[in-house]
């Protein structure tokens, strides 16, 4: 088995000469703070590729998002999330030796409030489970648009959950009738969302984390092959009983 890759700590790492460079600076770059309550929404990067990072920080900027830093491996990316707080972690699965659904798992458990987006060149449907099961509140394939994703970032951030096009057919591919069948649990909260109940107000009703009821949404989108909340929320109230 190959060890890690050594990863520099963040507070080790000089940041780069200039606020506006895209330059990345050993494992991790952190950028200047947001402009405090009710400024841009920050995010997080976490790619190990250098091109990869350039591309997504000129998208968040050309979406008027602040870039709260960039991380190559997942102990930068601990340290990163935990300092610079950010409201959303663009995360890639393959991170060198290192695995992304590791980092997904352990930032929904210790951030609840971090919205994460996983940014994968992975389109299987295992994949794409294992990292909604850990905690990603959308998955977006890298072979996707730089239009969509900015649709699928707008849409995470809003509090939906998002699965790119390509995401979304794959997991309707891999599914069997069988397995669309939604359980007791998801099927009670769909009946709340055709009911025009919101995520937070289902979360109220049933007792239950706002972070367990994204859960519940992102596990029926992939039995139901559904590319986001709004789509799951019109199905759920064109199969609304008529009484």
């Amino acid at each position: 088995m190959r060890s890690p890759k050594p990863c520099r700590p963040a507070s080790t790492v000089e940041p780069a000469a200039s606020a506006d460079s895209v330059v990345s600076v050993g494992s991790v770059r952190p950028v200047p703070e947001a402009g405090g309550a009710g400024g841009p929404a920050r995010v997080l990067i976490v790619d190990d590729h250098p091109a990869v990072r350039f591309g997504l920080r000129l998208l968040l900027e050309r979406e008027g998002l602040t870039v709260a830093g960039e991380a190559d491996c997942l102990e930068a990316a601990r340290q990163l999330a935990a300092s610079s707080r950010p409201d959303l972690a663009i995360v890639d699965l393959s991170l060198g030796d290192e695995d992304g659904l590791e980092l997904l798992a352990e930032l929904g458990r210790n951030q609840p409030g971090l919205a994460l987006l996983v940014y994968s060149m992975h389109e299987d449907a295992e994949h794409i489970q294992r990292a909604l099961g850990a905690g990603a509140r959308g998955y977006f394939a890298k072979r996707e648009s730089a239009a969509q994703l900015g649709e699928g970032l707008r849409s995470i951030l809003a509090g939906a959950v998002y699965l790119s096009p390509r995401i979304a057919r794959a997991l309707a591919e891999a599914q069997t009738s069988g397995s669309r069948q939604l359980s007791q649990e998801e099927q009670e909260i769909f009946d709340l969302l055709g009911e025009g109940l919101s995520g937070p107000a289902i979360a109220a009703r049933l007792d239950l984390s706002p972070r367990t009821v994204e859960s519940y949404f992102a596990r029926m989108l992939a039995k139901l092959g559904l590319g986001g909340t709004r789509e799951l929320r019109q199905q759920a109230i064109a199969r609304r009983p008529r009484g």
